[in-house]
């Protein structure tokens, strides 16, 4: 029996599915809960990698409810509300679906086959709960983004209590949505050890706000991919931010809980840290070699590579970016080294590039660069320090004047 031809419903269905692919799932509606695929092995309940939640979508609209969903719509508020009024429908279909492959083993292969296998299948469930809650995702955003603005225990405390925690499953994705909005989330875990009565894994638990802590670490988890910048047009603003953010929530959790040794907790905390360590080591050990070839006069006709300047800059602002979050990091040792290499590399540009300034005032590729070095100098020193070289500076300048007036 040969395969019946493609028709040109199914041709369209096939390229809507490619472009789907494309763009974010759902129209954006579950990206409060969306993470990176490339972030790590930890699996969190209230969090949905980019990947799973593509091939969800495209299950739905390509397999459920391809006479229901347009995937022609526009991402953002256009779709989405189109997608909200056929909604109920589209859920109703994949329960029944997913009801039926519970029930019978031919049903449960096919639907494993649509979703690309075991994984996505066993995460099926989490992504129709997060359509079926998708409201409360949106109330979940705002009030992440009102503890921001609360000022006292007590109130941050009367707020937490007001998330639903009855429902676990619930909870960990309103806990998602919740955190990605909170900007400084060790407020949140104070009043979260109050409600508790106590730091210890087993009290925050019976409170009901263990999926707060895997929303945390999740989140954690999701900066990763920031911290892994390679080459000339790497973003080292990214790469800071993620591991400023990276060390907040780090923080929020090893600075407010007790862990126990071999928990599951500290498992994912280990491996967090690990992870994160990974990919700053190799950045961080090629900080002193930029700067040293930054500021290197170079033989024969002096110049300034813009380049290298920017490298070397870039890696002290990531030097000093460290040196904040280094509570959150295993590169104690590393650090220590590089900062002192870099400091002694600086202090000796400084003083030979003002030398050769005193005996060439008119040397401007000296000018340019002891300002680079100066620059680096205010993330590596002390503001007087670097005032002290801008006045010794600014006196070999002032004397250079005074000679050609």
């Amino acid at each position: 029996m040969t395969d019946p031809k493609p028709t040109e419903s199914d041709g369209k269905a096939s390229r809507a599915s490619r472009v789907a692919a494309r763009r974010p799932p759902f129209f954006g509606l579950l990206d409060s809960l969306i993470v990176e695929d490339a972030t790590g092995p930890l699996v969190f309940n209230g969090a949905l990698s980019r990947g799973e939640a593509e091939i969800v979508w495209i299950w739905l609209h390509r397999d459920i409810a391809a006479d229901l969903i347009d995937t022609r719509l526009p991402d953002g508020e256009v779709g989405i509300a189109a997608l909200e009024g056929v909604m109920p429908e589209v859920l109703n279909r994949a329960r029944e679906q997913v009801s039926a492959a519970g029930a019978s083993g031919e049903v449960e292969r096919r639907v494993k086959a649509q979703v690309g296998g075991d994984v996505v299948y066993r995460r099926l469930p989490i992504v129709l709960n997060a359509l079926k809650v998708r409201a409360l995702l949106t109330k979940a955003g705002s009030f992440g983004r009102l503890t921001n603005n609360i000022t006292e225990d007590a109130a941050m405390m009367t707020a937490l209590q007001m998330i639903p925690r009855q429902d676990q499953a619930i909870a960990a994705l309103l806990m998602q949505a919740a955190i990605g909005q909170v900007h400084n989330p060790s407020r949140l875990m104070t009043a979260v050890t109050r409600i508790a009565g106590g730091t210890n894994e087993l009290a925050i638990e019976r409170a009901g706000f263990g999926p707060l802590i895997e929303a945390l670490l999740a989140h954690a988890q999701n900066q990763l991919p920031a911290m892994m910048q390679w080459g000339a047009f790497a973003d080292i603003d990214l790469t800071c931010r993620g591991m400023d953010r990276f060390h907040r929530l780090m923080r929020s959790v090893t600075g407010y809980v007790e862990l126990t040794r071999l928990s599951r907790w500290s498992g994912a905390v280990a491996g967090l840290v690990g992870a994160a360590s990974e990919r700053i080591e190799p950045q961080l050990r090629s900080v002193a070699p930029d700067v040293n070839r930054a500021l290197r006069k170079r033989e024969g006709a002096d110049r300034i590579d813009s380049d290298q300047m920017l490298a070397a800059l870039n890696g002290v602002y990531l030097l000093a970016t460290v040196r904040e979050c280094r509570e959150s990091l295993a590169l104690n040792a590393l650090f220590d080294h590089t900062w002192m290499q870099v400091g002694t590399a600086l202090e000796q540009h400084i003083e030979r590039t003002l030398e050769a300034m005193r005996q060439n005032p008119a040397d401007t590729v000296a000018a340019e660069r002891l300002e680079g070095a100066l620059k680096m100098a205010g993330l590596r020193f002390t503001n007087e320090y670097v005032e002290m070289m801008q006045r010794a500076r600014d006196s070999i300048i002032g004397k250079r004047v005074a000679r050609a007036s």
